[in-house]
C-alpha cells in the first residue's frame, strides 16, 4: 500500500523520515519534527505504518504545512514581486544571474546554463590530413 500525501506517492521501502522528504516543501529536519510531534518512530519503513498513523500523518502535513503546488506558486509570486518593483534581486532573477552576491567572473556556470564562452573551452580538435 503506497502512502499518498499532498499528491505524492511515498516510496514503500524507505524509512518514513526519508520518504517524507519526497514531498516538495518537507526537508529532513521538518520530517523529523513532524514525526516527533506525532510520536512515530523515524526508523519504521513507510510500508509498515499502521493505517491510523498514516491518517494522522496525512492530516498533520496537509493542514499545517504549505506544500507542492501552493509552495511553488508562492515562490514564483515572490520572484515576480521582486521583478515588478524593480529591485536589484528581481533584475538578477530576470537576467538569469546569481542573486545572492556570488561572483560572476568565474564559478557561475550552473546559473547561466553551463555556457562556455572562453577561447579554449569546448574547442573542437582539427583533424590533420
Amino acid at each position: 500500500m503506497a502512502i499518498r500525501i499532498a499528491g505524492v506517492n511515498l516510496p514503500d521501502e524507505k524509512r518514513i523520515v526519508i520518504a517524507l522528504t519526497y514531498v516538495y516543501g518537507i526537508g529532513r529536519s521538518a520530517a523529523e519534527k513532524i514525526l516527533d510531534d506525532l510520536g512515530i518512530s523515524h526508523d519504521i519503513r513507510s510500508k509498515d505504518l499502521a493505517v491510523e498513523d498514516v491518517n494522522r500523518l496525512r492530516s498533520e502535513v496537509e493542514s499545517r504545512h504549505t506544500l507542492e503546488g501552493e509552495l511553488k506558486r508562492q515562490k514564483q509570486m515572490n520572484i515576480k514581486r521582486l521583478k515588478d518593483i524593480g529591485s536589484y534581486r528581481g533584475s538578477r532573477h530576470a537576467k538569469g544571474l546569481p542573486v545572492r552576491g556570488q561572483r560572476t567572473k568565474t564559478n557561475n556556470r550552473t546559473v547561466r546554463g553551463n555556457k562556455r564562452v572562453t577561447m579554449g573551452s569546448g574547442k573542437r580538435t582539427v583533424e590533420k590530413t
